[in-house]
């Protein structure tokens, strides 16, 4: 038996195994049989009863075919043509049968020679930045002579040289063709026979030219690729003459018949006619054979579809580009280079690796382009929706499970570019030491799907549960729809993720590519946090292979080419864990003891970056990532214990802080990020001088008796007296800092450090002063200190000056485009659309003075919040030009809309805002010359309170408290504004309207003017400031958790990651709030069975006290409440009605009502009143204005306020559902709706004009009238209004339907027919509305001609003299 091959043999022995084989005739082990095809012929026929056919190719012979398929019941048995060939001898030889079976494998295997390439030139392939290598095409040749064929195919060729051997085999002898060439030539002269085309004559000049041409016109030799290029081409051009000489001039002539004879105008080759169904050419299926039509745009109004190059740029529908580039393989548009988003998503389904990366790394180029706004002014839609709405997330997520490398790195790279924003990244981190900077919105989309409502007694955790649960039922691509990140989290990406780092491990760049991943991931919530800390082996896996304490120092060596970024410490990857730590406290400490990251940041931070081993950007970076991973921990009250550790290094740290600004003059990349780790270290002290500031606080409720019921928190492991030591170095080097405030260039390098050291000096102040180890007058003297010797002569600088006057432009509320959604962002994928990055001028530009300024602000209400003697020193801040001119424009103008991007910039600036509003409020009380600005800022805090987002409830509640209802910000109370009010209700300025109070159905009571409810009302400002608060008690918990944030108790904060954003904190209309907070508590209550019989002293106050807001607010801030719509605050006043029974009848409460009634029924007012747009917090005024009829019916006891209310609804340009359903459904009111004409504050032309046109309406009002539902007495307005449409529609001769002219015309004769004469007349002669008549509207004497004929034709009376007249 012979042996198997075994490893470590050579080939000579597998020769020798082969010929013992052959030797041995012994039968193989496996054969291949062929089986027999069934479409070629029957069992006995063979290749020689066949006609032969060219190139051997199987042929289906169909002539006897039968039309109808025979039966196969029973089958027939298979036969196979080739079964005779399959049955072998056991004494054939193998060796014999392999030479029968293939003969040109020998032929081939014996005449193999070597070539001699000792003299060819070797080249380096160029390196291109293309995709692919550049094709190499033939017209580059450089030739004299132009080619005069045309392309073939590697197949014709072959056909071609096969054809000219068989027939240089049968050639002529030399003699017989140089006797018949004379002949031959001559006959070219001739024309063909008939019915052919006349052949191209050849010329004797040209004939003799091409034979006797010393160079080849065709070849060239260049591809030979050796030195004798040039002799081979000649060598076989001498061989084309030599055959060319030995043809006749006969035979010339024939083959070129036989070559013409077989081209077509539209074929290629001449079908034959032994080829089956190619008697008639389909020409519409060798279209592809033609050559390309040349580009052109399209004459059209509808888009062309867009294509793209493969580095990801939209080519021009227009463009003409050489096909070599590799952009016309695609069949649609197929003269159009680049491939469009369908054929590209085709194309990743390749079963090609090769097809399939590229596909995946075109699609990555396009996202990352289109994210930049490349396409955002050449397409139309949105490319990113586009792929999401085609499942584009789903196909990189399974991409990212192949097997091929290739493929999961153009995946993670398409999903880097679809995730994740650099330049968001690079503003966050810009941001993260700006006061309050540490904290962030979290990455959830804003705009999710709308939930159905929940309960009402469901609480926020309840409600956050059943969230999730709905969200883990849903199918993925159902999340994905709506959140990106969360549906990835359902496809367990984190894990596949994990599984590529750790066992795949791939190049640096794919490496850093799913870093930046999960780090996006980690900023989405804090529950993404805990699935990332949750993920098995992720976490140890970044922290051993990306933050290792050992490296190989060569990595540090300037040209090294980095190959593998596992085993070596990676800034990236620290920067990812300290975005997790910002998930929440727990993350922070199993990060810093489960996963050993305090040894990490010792290891880090203890060393120089000079001295990491890496390369000195990188080096830089990783140190400033680990101390703002250590300030994240010191934000919690954590790792305190590493101060005590590294104290030495923070000092030698400081102490080479004042070189900074000679490093900084020529604005290097190095020294930008140098001055971001020093200001990454100041940050981190901030957050220690905030937890040892606790410290004492702490330890006195741990040792006090009271708190044994509530729960322990141990005091920090670092005091006061262990930081307050670092407090005269970095105040010394403010001061040097400040000092290069003229300098341009180095100020915009230096400012983020020298805005770190003013918060810090500001939390230093505020927590020394609340420390019984300090001595209360040592701290107020350093703060005159600092006040005369540091900030004084700042605030006077001209470079502060020219600062304030900035707030302006770089204001994101004075220009709201400025933060406005990028071109491609899409609601699922949250961004900062900062991508391209943001101008100079814009608030988180490179020259915004917010952070700088916001700073200094914060120092000074640290400074005046502690010694209140120093307010006065800084009331220039409140002076300057630029301060005023910014916060005018900033209250005046509209908000932008509430997105990821706006909200994060808009929370500084409100930042801003708020500390000037408290410097403002402690001037105030001590300095007599501010009450110029009270009014400026009091509408500055009144826009404030109604933008401030969720984080910021406790700037919310110190607004409310201190400024909103604070009397001296409101300085018309004591100079005069009463009476103004009174003069001007006196005088009607401005106005024509009514100013007439309705009257009250309860107890008559006197009627106060508006000026006595203004001075009312300011005397009840502190009454009315506890209401409001009281009412706000439900955002208490977020309240808390916000205190804490802003007052520095770190051993409260639960996440640097802010409450989610889905708009502002309190609604735009929260002045009416109490007033909707009530009525949706006795709704609630009567819905549940209880009946309000009495109403509370407290309820009655409660509505006052907001009637009184509201009315202090419409006289003297009614700019403020602009951005509610008339029809809402209608609304809102509805409530009075509809809450309790009889509420609108106490005394104050109807006083107000009745007062903000003529303020809304004011014409400015009242032509923006608009009752059919959609009013926010209201699902239909319909259904409200029915809620509204009913409580009239029940309770109105026929009050005039009541039915104005009623009545303003129904004027003519709102809905005709809201008459129909007085008129038809709810007529009872009619009987009490008896508000006076003189009391109706809303001109009758607006119920009259234009004449109605519905016919059910117009039929109720004539069946009202008749059958004495309206009348007069009991309900004048709508008795006017009634009348006036009636005569307006029976005298109407405009041409109309059949139905309204046969309407009008029977309501005309049943007019005439009236028994009721008085009726009769009005609805006759009723002619135009008068306001001082009793009726409310004049009367005809007589019927004007045309009427009165009208009449007469319609009733049939022809006699003039039996025409009604007017009885006086």
């Amino acid at each position: 038996m012979l042996s198997r091959p075994k490893p470590g043999e050579s080939e000579a022995d597998l020769l020798h195994f082969q010929n013992q084989f052959l030797a041995a005739r012994a039968s193989p082990a496996v054969k291949i049989v062929k089986k027999a095809d069934k479409r070629k012929g029957e069992e006995g026929s063979t290749d020689a009863e066949r006609r032969p056919l060219q190139d051997s190719k199987d042929v289906v012979m169909l002539d006897d075919f039968p039309d109808a398929l025979p039966t196969l019941t029973p089958a027939p048995p298979k036969k196979s043509k080739i079964k005779n060939a399959c049955v072998h001898f056991e004494d054939d030889d193998p060796e014999e049968r392999l030479e029968s079976h293939d003969r040109h494998i020998t032929a081939v295997f014996s005449k193999i020679i070597e070539r001699d390439t000792s003299a060819v030139a070797v080249t380096m392939p160029v390196s291109t930045g293309d995709p692919f290598p550049r094709t190499f095409h033939r017209s580059e040749i450089k030739s004299e002579v132009k080619a005069g064929c045309g392309r073939k195919s590697i197949f014709a060729q072959k056909m071609a040289a096969r054809r000219a051997a068989e027939k240089a085999a049968t050639a002529p002898s030399a003699a017989e063709c140089l006797q018949g060439r004379s002949a031959a030539l001559d006959a070219l002269d001739d024309e063909g026979s008939a019915g052919e085309a006349p052949l191209p004559r050849i010329r004797d000049d040209e004939a003799g030219g091409f034979l006797t041409s010393q160079r080849p016109c065709l070849i060239t030799g260049e591809g030979l690729g050796s030195q004798k290029s040039e002799q081979e081409a000649q060598a076989i051009h001498k061989e084309n003459l030599e055959k060319l000489q030995s043809m006749s001039e006969e035979e010339i002539l024939q083959e070129q018949k036989r070559l013409l004879a077989q081209l077509d105008d539209d074929l290629p080759v001449k079908p034959r006619k032994e080829w089956i169904h190619m008697d008639n050419v389909e020409f519409e299926k060798l279209e592809w054979m033609k050559d390309l039509p040349s580009p052109r745009q399209k004459k059209t109004k509808k888009g062309m579809q867009a294509r793209f190059s493969l580095k990801g740029e939209l080519i021009p529908a227009d463009a003409d580009l050489p096909t070599h580039l590799g952009l016309h393989h695609h069949g649609e548009e197929a003269e159009r280079a680049g491939y469009s988003l369908q054929e590209l998503f085709h194309l990743s389904r390749s079963q090609v690796t090769q097809q399939r990366t590229l596909a995946l790394q075109v699609l990555g180029r396009i996202v990352q382009k289109a994210r930049a706004g490349e396409f955002a002014a050449s397409l139309k839609g949105s490319i990113l929706r586009l792929l999401l709405d085609a499942g584009f997330l789903f196909l990189l997520r399974f991409s990212l499970d192949d097997a091929v490398d290739n493929v999961m790195a153009a995946s993670v790279g398409a999903l880097r570019a679809l995730l994740v924003s650099l330049d968001d990244e690079k503003y966050l981190d810009w941001t993260f030491s700006w006061y309050q900077g540490m904290a962030a919105f979290p990455f959830v989309p804003s705009n999710e799907e709308e939930e159905e409502e929940e309960e009402e007694d469901l609480n926020g955790t309840e409600k956050s549960q059943d969230k999730k649960s709905k969200d883990e039922n849903k199918p993925d691509p159902d999340v994905a729809r709506y959140d990106v990140v969360k549906g990835l989290l359902k496809t367990r990406i984190q894990h596949r993720l994990r599984y590529i780092l750790e066992v795949v491990r791939p190049v640096p760049t794919v490496v850093l590519d799913i870093l930046h991943i999960l780090t996006h991931i980690a900023r989405h919530s804090s529950e993404a946090c805990s699935q990332l800390l949750d993920c098995p082996r992720l976490i140890e896996t970044i922290v051993r292979e990306f933050l290792p304490t050992q490296w190989d120092p060569q990595v540090a060596e300037p040209g090294h080419l980095l190959t593998s970024l596992h085993g070596i410490a990676c800034a990236t990857a620290m920067k990812f864990i300290r975005v997790l730590a910002s998930g929440g406290r727990n993350a922070t400490a199993r990060l810093l003891s489960k996963f050993e990251m305090k040894s990490r940041l010792s290891r880090f931070i203890a060393e120089d970056p000079l001295d990491l081993l890496l390369p000195g950007e990188e080096a830089i970076r990783l140190s400033t990532e680990a101390f703002r991973l250590w300030a994240v921990a010191a934000g919690y009250g954590q790792a305190c214990d590493l101060y005590r550790d590294l104290y030495p290094v923070l000092v030698r740290i400081l102490q080479s802080l004042p070189e900074l600004p000679s490093a900084c003059q020529g604005r290097s990349p190095m020294a930008e990020l140098s001055v971001q780790r020093a200001t990454a270290v100041v940050t981190l002290l901030t957050g220690m001088t905030q937890t040892a500031g606790c410290a004492a606080e702490l330890q006195a409720r741990l040792s006090s008796n009271s708190s044994e019921d509530s729960e322990q928190i141990p005091p920090p492991p670092v005091a006061w007296n262990q930081v307050s030591g670092l407090k005269p170095f970095l105040e010394t080097n403010l001061r040097k800092f400040l000092k290069e405030i003229s300098q341009t260039e180095t100020w915009q390098t230096l400012q983020p450090l020298t805005t770190t050291y003013l918060i810090y000096l500001g939390v230093y102040y505020s927590a020394c002063s609340q420390q019984p180890s300090v001595n209360p007058v040592d701290c107020l003297e350093e703060l005159e200190r600092l006040t005369s010797e540091v900030l004084q002569p700042l605030l006077s600088h001209p470079a502060i000056h020219s600062m304030w006057d900035l707030l302006r432009p770089c204001s994101a509320l004075c220009n709201p485009l400025s933060c406005s959604p990028a071109p491609e962002s899409v609601s699922s994928i949250t961004s900062l659309s900062c991508t391209g990055g943001k101008p100079p001028l814009s608030l988180v530009g490179s020259q915004s003075p917010f952070p700088f300024l916001t700073a200094l602000l914060f120092l000074v209400d640290s400074i005046t919040h502690i010694h209140k003697g120093l307010t006065r020193k800084y009331s220039s801040v409140l002076g300057f030009r630029g301060l005023k001119d910014y916060l005018h424009q900033s209250w005046q103008t509209g908000p932008p809309s509430v997105t990821p991007s706006s909200a994060w910039i808009l929370r500084h600036e409100y930042h801003l805002q708020y500390f000037v509003l408290a410097l403002a409020r402690k001037m105030a009380g001590t300095c007599p010359d501010y009450t110029q600005h009270a009014s400026l800022h009091h509408s500055v805090a009144m826009a404030l309170l109604s933008r401030l987002l969720p984080g910021g409830e406790h700037v919310a509640y110190e607004v409310l408290r201190d400024l909103a209802f604070n009397p001296e910000f409101l300085p018309e109370g004591k100079a005069g504004g009463p009476e103004a009010a009174d003069f001007s209700d006196i005088l009607h300025l401005g106005t024509s309207a009514k100013l007439a109070q309705p009257g009250s159905a309860a107890a008559f009571f006197s009627k106060a003017t508006r000026g006595a409810l203004l001075r009312e009302s300011y005397q009840n400002l502190p009454f009315i400031c506890s209401c409001y608060l009281s009412h706000f008690v439900h955002l208490q918990p977020t309240l808390t958790r916000s205190r804490a944030s802003y007052r520095g108790q770190n051993y409260l904060i639960q996440s640097m990651l802010l409450p989610e954003v889905k708009g502002p904190i309190l609604p735009s209309d929260w002045p009416f709030f109490p007033l909707i907070s009530l009525y949706n508590k006795v709704t609630n209550a009567e819905t549940h069975g209880a009946v309000l019989n009495s109403l509370s002293p407290d309820l009655i106050n409660t509505v006052t006290w907001n009637l009184q807001w509201v009315l202090l607010l419409e006289t003297w801030r009614a700019k403020t409440l602009q951005s509610i719509p008339t029809a809402a605050k209608l609304a809102r006043l509805m409530c009075v009605f509809l809450t309790g029974s009889d509420l609108f009848l106490e005394a104050p409460i109807h006083r107000y009502t009745a007062a903000l009634l003529s303020v809304y029924c004011q014409p400015k007012a009242l032509d923006s009143l608009n009752l059919d747009a959609p009013l926010p917090g209201l699902a239909s005024f319909h259904d409200l204005y029915i809620s509204l009829l009913e409580q009239f019916e029940g309770v109105s006891f026929g009050d005039p306020l009541f039915g104005v209310f009623v009545l303003l609804p129904l004027q003519k340009r709102f809905s005709v559902n809201l008459r129909l359903s007085v008129f038809g459904e709810h007529t009872s009111i009619l009987r009490a709706l008896g508000v006076p004409l003189q009391q109706f504050p809303v001109p009758l032309e607006q119920y009259t004009s234009p004449p109605e046109d519905n016919l059910n309406l117009l039929r109720l009002y004539f069946r009202t009238l008749v059958t004495g539902a309206l009348r007069h007495a009991w309900c004048p307005v709508l008795y006017v209004v009634a009348v006036a449409h009636v005569n307006s529609f029976i005298f109407s001769q405009d041409s109309t339907t059949q139905d309204a002219d046969a309407a009008r015309k029977s309501m005309l004769r049943k007019t005439w027919l009236l028994v009721d004469e008085t009726l009769k007349k009005h609805l006759l002669y009723y002619r135009l509305l008068n306001a001082e008549s009793p009726l409310g509207f004049d009367l005809y004497e007589q019927l004007p001609p045309m009427r009165l004929k009208y009449l007469q034709l319609v009733t049939q009376k022809e006699n003039k003299e039996h025409a009604p007249a007017l009885v006086s």
